[in-house]
């Protein structure tokens, strides 16, 4: 029976089929039933064959979850293996990422054609092309999200369930439902220990995302041994306390009848649901059922032993004889008809909605058109918080272009996110208590105190479809390190997201050292494909958004001050784009100060005060490491210059990885203290006259000892 004439629930358009045509999943289980053994055993030794091959991976999850995968990839799932991009499709996310082979093998199975059979036994090999890495990579045909950092993947798998809650609110008409995929998340039990696989499901349950349904691996293992070592809590109670929907599998290993009924039923539930399926890790193995299948080849006896045991030649290594094979054989038409089922619905959808339809196919292609005319020209001299003109600069953007979801962790009076009308995206059958209710269709996103599962969250829209939606996250720079595990791995994926950070300063304040952030910049500069921008007035600010919105394949982290700052004269946010640019020149100097966001006026005072002391000096503004990475080397000398003259810059962060820029560096080797803004300052010697004096003895040390040129000095 052709596995593409199923019943309407596999029918992604709502187009009439044929009835005499269609089945129900149900039917067509039970009528293969009689393939699910040799497929199962086939799966399995595969697995442990491909490990084997190179003495290494992880067998036991992938092989005790076989069923869940025939259920999910042959009967349920919808996707199109020759059209791996189809933007309709259900998203698999596999959250316990150490069991990729069980993603990979299926993949192969099922037709998706970069996964041949060569690249599938290049997993743990020499081989630099290889797609089979240690954990699933989004770069990877039918990989949806890079998992592997253990409670990531089912965050993930929130934002993309999210995704298509927004989208669907925002597009679908009635007879017309363009976007109706569906999320399936395969977690093990570490990802239920993993905090912020806690916070996403906690969000998830709240917002009762139904399009969401997380397949739970109940094989009680870990690394160091059986779960009941650290965990003894009853899971199902859990989850249904959280607003889950909940579905037991006793027999996971074998019961593909009643995982592929529950995987169907999860699609009908009012909330997201979790399948708790018990299965043996390392099914089959000497070492099934116990913490030593996770991470380890079985051994050449034991593979050889489990061919035995299954009838299989022992001497025969990575066997899939053709009833494998024409078990999955239909798979890649089958997904060709959701295909062409979808682009006739929204061919249709265009004749009835056409400016729908419009706006629906730039959100498809990621088009964002429009948006740089909406930022202001020009600002108020009056000082201003940084983090206030950032509002004033996106906030217009936000306003007009729907390609942005803005969220915050908790913070909405501080990180001033709001633009005028703003609706929030919210359950619209919920009712808060104070007032602050909203639908799907909005793009406010209140993520609660939880900045860590924000920013996973927020890859997860950006990994729906590149562009479709541009998520924003906001709270203090401070809380960002919660958090920097998450806009790790969006630098990782190339996921343009934008990290809205405030109180990014000592200047910040009373809150104190626990709130302020001496040590993150250091990090964040480091974190490879991240642009970490520091802006020191408003017009800075402006160009730290332009280039955060054009930076298509880069998440932008922009650091804001909760003080206000002077509004300087010669900023420009074209400098902003190069990452350093010179703000005050002087053809007389015999030093360049560097100076970098809410300090920038600071070094604008230092030269002042240096001039009325026979010192000139010359001012660069360095709101981008990366950026200024990125010209050519020309460019950076010219606006450094340290061929000419010592160059010392001001931030009051710890100062690694300014040596590669200045000689000397303003800088804390200490954490804050609870004080004003401007006492802070004083206190850590960041006032103008103090740090001129800092600087003027740093040139006295210079004349004293020429070889201090050539080192790096904190003063």
């Amino acid at each position: 029976m052709a596995p593409g004439l199923l019943n309407e629930e596999h029918n992604p358009s709502g187009i009439p089929v044929s009835k005499k045509n269609v089945v129900s999943t149900r039917e067509l289980v039970e009528s293969e039933k009689g393939s699910h053994d040799i497929v199962l055993k086939s799966f399995r030794l595969l697995i442990a064959d491909l490990c084997q091959q190179f003495g290494g991976g992880h067998p036991g999850g992938a092989i005790g979850m076989a069923a869940i995968g025939i259920a999910l990839w042959k009967y349920v799932m919808r996707y199109a293996p020759h059209s791996p991009d189809y933007f309709n499709r259900d998203r698999f996310v596999l959250s316990n990422g150490h069991c990729c082979l069980f993603q990979y093998a299926f993949l192969h199975l099922t037709g998706y054609k970069a996964m041949t059979f060569d690249q599938l036994k290049s997993y743990h090999s020499e081989r630099y092309d290889a797609i089979c890495p240690g954990h699933p990579e989004i770069e990877h045909e039918g990989i949806e999200v890079t998992t592997g950092p253990l409670g990531q993947g089912i965050a993930n798998a929130v934002g993309l369930a999210m995704a298509t809650k927004h989208l669907a609110a925002t597009f679908n008409r009635p007879g017309y439902d363009v976007v109706s995929n569906h999320t399936w998340c395969m977690i093990g039990d570490a990802c239920l220990q993993e905090g912020v696989g806690l916070e996403a499901i906690s969000l998830a349950g709240h917002l009762q995302l139904n399009n969401l349904t997380v397949i739970y691996d109940n094989n009680q293992v870990t690394c160091d041994g059986s779960v009941d070592l650290v965990n003894t809590e009853n899971i199902n109670d859990k989850m249904k306390a959280t607003g889950w929907n909940v579905i037991d599998i006793e027999d996971g290993c074998f019961d593909i009848a009643g995982i592929t009924d529950a995987l169907e039923q999860s699609k009908k539930s009012d909330k997201p649901t979790f399948i708790n399926v018990r299965t043996i890790i390392g099914l089959g193995s000497k070492v099934q059922g116990l913490a030593d299948a996770h991470g380890a080849a079985f051994g050449v006896e034991d593979v050889a032993n489990m061919k035995r045991a299954y009838g299989f030649n022992p001497d025969d290594h990575f066997a899939l004889g053709q009833p494998v094979r024409d078990f999955f054989d239909g798979l890649p038409a089958r997904g060709n008809q959701y295909v062409k089922a979808w682009e006739t619905l929204v061919g249709d959808y265009a004749k009835e909605y056409p400016d729908l339809a419009a706006r629906f196919q730039k959100r498809v292609k990621g088009e964002l058109t429009g948006w740089e005319e909406l930022i202001p020209k020009s600002f108020t001299d009056k000082p201003t918080a940084s983090r206030a003109s950032s509002g004033l600069v996106f906030n217009p953007v936000a306003e007009k272009i729907d390609s942005f979801m803005v969220g915050t962790a908790d913070l909405s009076p501080s990180v001033n996110m709001i633009w005028p009308g703003k609706e929030d995206f919210q359950n619209p059958n919920i009712k808060t208590t104070c007032g602050i209710n909203g639908t799907y269709a909005g793009r406010y996103i209140h993520y609660g105190v939880r900045e860590h599962v924000m920013c996973a969250v927020s890859n997860g829209l950006a990994a729906f479809n590149p562009g479709t939606i541009i998520p924003v996250t906001s709270s203090f720079f401070m809380f960002y390190l919660y958090a920097a595990p998450a806009v790790r791995m969006g630098a990782l994926q190339h996921l343009q997201v934008i990290h809205a950070a405030t109180h990014d300063s000592i200047g910040m304040g009373e809150d104190g050292p626990t709130h302020q952030p001496i040590e993150n910049a250091a990090y964040f500069r480091a974190l490879p494909n991240l642009l970490y921008i520091r802006p020191g007035d408003s017009e800075e600010t402006a160009g730290a958004w332009i280039a955060a919105i054009k930076a298509k394949g880069t998440p932008s982290l922009i650091s804001t001050s909760r003080h206000k700052l002077p509004q300087l004269k010669n900023t420009k946010r074209e400098g902003v784009h190069k990452g350093a640019y010179v703000l005050e020149e002087n053809d007389k100097a015999t030093l360049t100060l560097i100076g970098v966001g809410a300090e920038l006026s600071h070094a604008v005072g230092v030269a002042e005060k240096l001039k009325q002391k026979g010192i000139e000096a010359r001012v660069v503004s360095m709101p981008c490491q990366r950026l200024f990475e990125q010209q050519s080397r020309e460019y950076k000398r010219d606006v450094l210059r340290r061929h000419r003259m010592p160059s010392v810059v001001i931030e009051p962060y710890a100062p690694n990885g300014w040596e590669r820029y200045a000689d000397a560096a303003a800088c804390m080797t200490r954490f804050g203290h609870s004080l004003p803004g401007t006492s802070a300052y004083k206190y850590f010697g960041f006032d103008v006259d103090t740090l001129t004096t800092k600087v003027t003895g740093y040139l006295d040390q210079l004349e004293a000892d020429e070889l201090l040129r050539h080192e790096f000095v904190e003063i």
